[in-house]
């Protein structure tokens, strides 16, 4: 066994894992691929998990201009795209002048992780089938009932054959206020053979109403850990 297909072996704990004799272990050592998060810029706000999130802004005077649907933050890695959606009246009794109403949209970001350009072998992929772990944190808010969502895809080499995927779609309390941020997290395992690739895919709510309000987020990631947990 050559010295860095031992290092792998010992440094990740991967005894019983495939480890073939074809495969460049010094750069698979070199890559990192496990336990480390494989999703580019995950802090794009530039904020910290271990920080309570920034109170909003509230203006001395209503902002008259247009309204706003990107928030602020260096998204560079990521994939991003605005859904305005439409009025939302439910609620307000017949015969109500309504002055004005919140505008909300949803704010995307995609990454997908290409798992053998990151260091994976097919191998450990198909055989061992390590857990890959996701998780995010998102700002907990009155701002609406639905703030978040989640949607993580492990596709096959065709990018568009599903394997397995986890999807979360949380609803608020309005009534009680605690502005912190809320783990959101899932572990895939026993996914079966042929993963390829680890589509993320989060949403967050914002309002423009006489100025932008948005749902930030921070600490989002993948990583691919070197436990195997069940087949």
């Amino acid at each position: 066994m050559s010295e860095w297909k031992e290092r792998c072996e010992a440094e990740w704990g991967l005894k019983g894992a495939p480890l073939p004799d074809s495969r460049d272990w010094k750069a698979v050592y070199e890559a990192k691929p496990l336990g480390r998060n494989l999703l580019k810029n995950p802090t794009p706000h530039g904020l910290s998990k271990d920080t309570p999130p920034p109170e909003p802004d509230l203006l001395d005077e209503p902002d008259r201009g247009p309204p706003r649907f990107i928030p602020d933050g260096d998204f560079s890695g990521w994939t991003t795209s605005t859904e305005t959606l439409p009025y939302d009246a439910s609620g307000i009794p017949e015969g109500v002048v309504i002055c004005a109403l919140p505008t909300y949209s949803w704010f995307s970001m995609e990454q997908v992780v290409d798992l053998k350009a990151e260091g994976l072998w097919e191998e450990l992929l198909d055989e061992f089938q390590p857990e890959i772990v996701v998780q995010d944190w998102y700002e907990e808010s009155q701002l609406h009932v639905s703030i978040y969502q989640l949607h993580v895809k492990l596709l096959a080499a065709d990018k568009s054959t599903v394997i397995s995927e986890h999807t979360v779609n949380p609803t608020e309390d309005c009534s009680v206020y605690s502005h912190t941020w809320k783990e959101v997290s899932h572990v895939f395992s026993g996914y079966g053979p042929g993963v390829r690739y680890v589509q993320f895919l989060h949403r967050l709510k914002n309002q423009f109403f006489n100025g932008f309000f948005g749902t930030t987020f921070t600490g989002s990631s993948v990583m691919v850990n070197p436990t195997k947990t069940s087949s």
